[in-house]
This record gives C-alpha cells, sequence and structure tokens, in this order.
C-alpha cells in the first residue's frame, strides 16, 4: 500500500471526531478501534474475500498519509492475504457494509522498528480512518485453492443444486493465457457430476444459487478439460491439467430424484406441488401423461385437464416404473419421469423396443385421495365372515375388501 503522498486536511477530521463511540481493542496485540458509523447488517468479510473501502490517515503525532477519498478512487485488496500491513488486516476484518472507523494501529502491526523512509519513522503508531464500502466473497471449494470462487453476483434464496439434478448455466472459460477455449451466451444444459467441460464446473456449481454469478480460478487437475467438449483445433491446443478462469452464471435447474436405488426410474421436476402430502399404496390418483420413445414418438397418453386418467397405485393399472415415481409427486407437480423398458416386460410395447431403451413421461398430478387399509383381505366366499370385520367398497376397486379394524380414507387437499 502506498503512503508517501500527503493530505493537509483529514488528520484533523479524525482528531476532532466526537461520535462518542467508546474505542476498543481488537486482538491481543495493541490494535484499538473506534466507530464513527455503524454497519447496516451483521455480516463481516471472510479472510481471501476482496474489499473496496475508502481510507486516510497520518503518522500519530507526524505528517498526514495517503488518501483514497482524495484521488476519489476506492482502494481494493485480498484480506487476510499479507497485501496491506497486519492492522489493516485484522482490523478491517471486523467491519461491516457501510461501517466508518478509526483505527490505532501500534508499530509491530505497521511498519515496526524499520519504519517505511523516507516519511514513517521507525517504531510508528498509525492512525487510519477506514470506510466500507463492500467486498466481493472468495471461497476455496476444493481446500487446496484448486478452485477459489469469487461471487460476482449473488443469487435467489437459499437452495443450490445436488448432484444428478438438471442445471442451465451460462459460462465462459479461458485458459490462464487468455485463450477462449469454450463459451456459452445461449445458455447450455448438463446433468451435475456428469464432467460436462471439466470437474470445476460441477464443484462449482452445487455452490451456487439460481441467478448467481461467480468466477472460478481453477488450477491443476480440477481444470482437466473433458475430452470431445471442444472442436478440434482448440482441444488439440490445450495442454492437460490446464489452470483456467471460468465466468459462469447459474440460470436455473431443475431437480432430479432417482426413484430407484438403481437409477432407472428418474424424476425431474417441471412445477414445484403444493404441501408435503404423496400419494401412497392404494391410493386414487388422477394424472394426465404422455409416453414417448427416446426420438419423440408419443406411444402412450392418458387424460386430460377435464377428464383426468384416474387408477389406483401399486394395482399394475400403468407401467410399474411411472406408478413408483407418482407416489413420489404433491398435489398439482408436474415432472419429467425417464424409466427404463425393462418395466414395461409384458406390455404389448415391450417386444418393440431395442434394448436398453428408455421411456419418457411428461405427467401432472392432479389429485389424489389417499387409502390406508390395515389388515385387509380380499373378499371371496371361502373366507369367514366376521361381524368386526368392515366391508369397504373402493370407487375404483374390482374387487370388495375386507378389512379387520378401521379403515381411513384421506384427501389430502380437499
Amino acid at each position: 500500500m502506498e503512503h508517501l503522498s500527503l493530505s493537509s486536511s483529514l488528520q484533523n477530521e479524525i482528531q476532532t471526531d466526537n461520535s462518542g463511540l467508546p474505542e476498543k481493542k481488537i486482538g491481543s496485540q495493541g490494535l484499538r478501534k473506534k466507530i464513527v458509523t455503524k454497519g447496516l447488517s451483521w455480516q463481516t468479510p471472510f479472510p481471501g474475500d476482496e474489499v473496496e473501502v475508502h481510507f486516510n490517515g497520518y503518522i500519530e503525532g507526524g505528517a498526514s498519509l495517503e488518501s483514497s477519498r482524495d484521488k476519489e478512487v476506492p482502494f481494493k485488496f485480498k484480506l487476510g492475504q499479507g497485501e496491506v500491513i497486519k492492522g489493516w488486516d485484522e482490523g478491517v476484518a471486523t467491519m461491516k457494509s457501510g461501517e466508518r472507523a478509526v483505527f490505532t494501529v501500534p508499530p509491530n502491526l505497521a511498519y515496526g522498528e524499520a519504519g517505511s523512509p523516507p516519511l514513517i519513522p521507525p517504531n510508528a503508531t498509525l492512525v487510519f480512518d477506514i470506510e466500507m464500502l463492500s467486498w466481493i466473497s472468495i471461497r476455496d471449494l476444493t481446500g487446496d485453492g484448486g478452485i477459489l470462487k469469487k461471487i460476482i453476483m449473488e443469487g435467489e434464496g437459499w437452495a443450490t443444486p445436488r448432484d444428478g439434478d438438471e442445471v442451465l448455466v451460462k459460462h465462459e472459460t479461458r485458459l490462464e493465457t487468455g485463450m477462449l477455449v469454450s463459451k456459452s451466451e445461449e445458455g447450455v444444459e448438463f446433468h451435475v457430476g456428469d464432467g460436462y467441460l471439466c470437474p470445476a464446473l460441477s464443484r462449482g456449481v452445487k455452490t451456487m444459487r439460481k441467478g448467481e454469478k461467480a468466477e472460478l480460478a481453477v488450477r491443476l487437475s480440477y481444470g482437466f478439460i473433458q475430452k470431445g467438449n471442444l472442436a478440434p483445433d482448440i482441444e488439440s491446443n490445450i495442454p492437460p491439467d490446464s489452470s483456467l478462469t471460468i465466468q459462469l452464471e447459474l440460470v436455473s435447474w431443475r431437480s432430479v430424484t432417482a426413484v430407484t436405488d438403481d437409477k432407472k426410474v428418474l424424476k425431474k421436476i417441471v412445477k414445484a406441488g403444493e404441501g408435503f402430502d404423496r400419494p401412497t399404496e392404494g391410493s386414487h390418483v388422477k394424472v394426465t401423461y404422455v409416453g414417448k420413445l427416446g426420438d419423440g414418438t408419443v406411444f402412450d397418453r392418458k387424460g386430460t385437464d377435464g377428464e383426468p386418467f384416474e387408477f389406483i397405485t401399486s394395482e399394475e393399472q400403468v407401467n410399474e416404473g411411472l406408478d413408483m415415481a407418482i407416489m413420489t409427486m404433491k398435489k398439482g407437480e408436474r415432472a419429467t419421469v425417464t424409466v427404463d423398458a425393462e418395466f414395461l416386460h409384458g406390455r404389448d410395447i415391450s417386444g418393440k423396443l431395442p434394448a436398453n431403451s428408455l421411456l419418457h413421461y411428461e405427467v401432472e398430478l392432479l389429485d389424489f385421495i389417499k387409502v390406508i387399509v390395515r389388515n385387509c383381505l380380499n373378499l371371496s366366499k371361502s373366507q369367514p365372515s366376521d361381524k368386526s370385520s368392515k366391508k369397504i367398497l373402493h370407487p375404483l376397486f374390482t374387487t370388495p375388501r375386507i378389512c379387520a379394524g378401521e379403515t381411513i380414507l384421506e384427501n389430502g387437499y380437499t
């Protein structure tokens, strides 16, 4: 930090401050702080954050020092990285946005016994008036400096994508030499964790909120460009383990849930549903859905908003994979469900599909009635009658059922 230019007016401004707020000690090495103007929030910067301040100062009992206010240009530095004297690193770390404070910095936290000739003598105590304007958070995502993230613009809400979620991002990726290797102005979709472009992209996007903009400084193996993602002429000129700078914006994302442990049934939420309740086995559901093959060919279509398709879950009335996915949905939810073709065995279309085919359903759960049946048996002539049992005929059950004990019909939302 430069300190040789003089200012004739600022020393009196600091010395005549009479805000009435008490001076307090910072740390155990003699740093003192007196707040002139309180900050606007409770947050303070972290080590590595890029802070922006206005300042002026003087040598206690001596000359005035450089002033950013005289230059009308804020001073920026990375906190805790040794870019300024220790008194600044320790003092500025205690400041809130909008706060203004006067710091008295002892020699051991300034220029020490040597001073900084010709202006600052040995063992000089310095006084600084510092105003915290703002800061940009910088985070070490890997703990080893491999991926550093600087937030350029905060996002919305609190949720962040998880592995497997489908994200839409805009990015510009350059080598440390400045060479452009990849850019997506219109946005590109990929699943978190699938290795798109380089490992750092998924690592970074999992820390971001919707609408957030960030810069990633990527080093060594975290910046390895995945083969096949770039044009051949560009890819051939990129050495392995290239260091990168990535400008990244998380435009949006859709949560992807594995319905089955083997991930052969996946659900991607298009529109969130209401409340917390979901259908269970034996529930009466009302849905609309369209089933498509990988090439977009429609092979199944059921229900409309005016006349929804109604069925009982776990009664083998629809594709088993689709059935299981619907039981993870909430009322009003719209989702895209991807099902492995093995769940169609025994149905007419199953023999017409190539191996390892995927089926895609666009489904909306319009409403449902949850049925809880305890100790139920199918009613038949061979079963004895029991006066303590209760006979229930559900509107969509083709076979009456006997329940020894209480039977509950629940409509979760009406």
